[in-house]
């Protein structure tokens, strides 16, 4: 049987998600990152974190900045505990022994200072500078060996800072057991924060980049969906029942309503009627299964008003616990924040239904399209394992036109059912249409359908293009005109 490493866990949701469980205890990590990556802050909230659930932790800085100007800044941050510091929490200078006496007495310095505090976590602020003051890679070595054996020693797990991007051959990666390096990067005129574990000795870890953000709370970390779900977190709870679309005409085209735990998708061009759709199926979530409004252009109060002028009373819904509403403007956010948030509001609220009004709103705040694909894959999966039915917006480009693009490519590996809306032009009037091109494990009618919204709902109607062809091309003529 395999022997389990003991975990030390961050306190930082994300950070411990990509770890696996949290740092291995007793081991040593480097974090590094250029000057305002966030290193720092992310060490001390490790800190205190560490501190609130009942350890003990030594911050040693080798750096001239003074204790006074980093309480300063990180007394901004909901973490910060002016009252454990002294204590719990101790905070060292060595940068005067560095500079006078040198790298053996600092490492003396703080073997008294780990035994003195009782420090289970030791965080030493300033590796470069101690790099600067080794005649050889021999000495930086012989440096982090020492700190790691007095450490291990003790029990105390350490992290190193250093505001250089090391190589993966450096002296100092060859040393530690892991290295945590952190970043920003510009995306057009967005600057957007990134965190990647680049070595987990003896441990699992979650590759690649991650987003991550500084929040009053301090570092919150996203680890990418596709890395976190690549399997659903529960079995799948897709069944053949059926729960209804939210109108009866289109429940009686697909079988008698939605799977139960599908994705059903609505595209078409702007103006088409696609919220309206969303709106009615909402419409049916109850107190015992609640819905949730997770859009990004109608805000709760326009969302309202939206539904009252179809004869919904979404206020009512609201009060009652039937429905949920979370809007988030376009121009902020991060892709894997937005999923990680819809995730937990599915979780807290016990939703049932999802109207997500649109995937192209998420996608406006992806840093790379080229994974859409996969994280709306898994985004779908992991709501479906969770018992939730979801419907899905997504506005297509072209008004009209006998082409259509889809949104994403291998578009059915995401989604359970589409829904095709178009404008036609049909005898001098212009036409809502709505098809049915995939409804998957069941029996649907295909047939071309009028969408007509009324100031109390939509209703469908074979009748309008009965007698019509080239409907889909956006210009529709009568066959009997020949």
């Amino acid at each position: 049987m395999l022997e389990q490493l003991k975990r030390l866990k961050s306190g930082i949701e994300g950070l411990d998600a990509l770890l696996k469980g949290g740092l291995v205890a007793g081991s040593s990590y480097i974090i590094q990152g250029r000057p305002g990556s966030g290193k720092t802050i992310l060490a001390n909230q490790l800190g205190f974190n560490h501190v609130r659930n009942g350890g003990r932790v030594l911050v040693a800085t080798l750096l001239s900045e003074s204790h006074e100007r980093l309480f300063q800044y990180l007394s901004t941050l909901s973490f910060f505990d002016a009252s454990k510091i002294g204590g719990d929490i101790q905070f060292v200078s060595a940068f005067d022994t560095l500079e006078n006496e040198g790298l053996d007495e600092v490492v003396k310095l703080l073997r008294r200072e780990i035994v003195r505090q009782k420090a289970t976590v030791m965080i030493v602020d300033g590796l470069l500078n101690a790099r600067s003051k080794a005649d050889s890679q021999i000495d930086t070595k012989k440096f982090i060996s020492e700190l790691q054996g007095h450490a291990a020693f003790a029990g105390c797990t350490v992290l190193f800072l250093t505001s250089s991007r090391l190589d993966d051959g450096s002296p100092e990666h060859t040393m530690v057991d892991g290295v945590i390096e952190m970043g920003e990067e510009l995306f057009g005129t967005r600057s957007v924060r990134r965190i990647q574990l680049r070595k987990t000795r003896g441990s699992g870890a979650l590759s690649g980049l991650h987003e991550c953000e500084i929040t009053d709370d301090g570092i919150v970390i996203y680890p990418r969906l596709e890395a976190l779900y690549g399997h659903a977190s529960r079995a799948d709870q897709a069944d053949m029942t059926r729960v209804t679309s939210g109108m009866a005409s289109l429940d009686g085209l697909i079988g008698g309503g939605l799977a139960r735990s599908s994705v059903t998708l609505a595209m078409g061009p702007s103006g088409i009627g696609k919220t309206s759709l969303g709106i009615n199926f909402l419409a049916a979530s109850t107190p015992e299964e609640p819905g949730l409004h997770f859009g990004f252009y109608e805000t709760p109060q326009r969302l309202c008003m939206k539904a009252h002028a179809l004869g919904f009373d979404f206020t009512g819904m609201l009060d009652s616990g039937a429905l949920h509403v979370a809007w988030q403007p376009t121009t902020d956010g991060l892709l894997d924040g937005l999923g990680a948030y819809l995730l937990r509001l599915v979780d807290e609220k016990n939703i049932k239904r999802v109207l997500i009004d649109s995937l192209g709103g998420m996608t406006r705040v992806a840093t790379s399209p080229v994974r859409l694909t996969e994280f709306f894959s898994v985004l779908m999966g992991e709501l479906r394992s969770r018992g939730v039915t979801v419907f899905a917006t997504w506005e297509v480009r072209g008004l009209f036109g006998p082409e259509i693009t889809s949104p994403v490519p291998d578009l059915s590996s995401v989604v359970d059912n589409i829904l095709l809306m178009r404008f036609v032009e049909f005898e001098s009037e212009l036409k809502r249409l709505l098809t049915i091109l995939k409804v998957r494990d069941s029996i649907y009618d295909s047939s071309l359908l009028e969408m007509v919204i009324k100031d109390k709902g939509i209703n469908l109607s074979k009748a309008a293009f009965k007698n019509a062809e080239s409907v889909l091309s956006g210009t529709a003529t009568t066959t009997t005109s020949r």
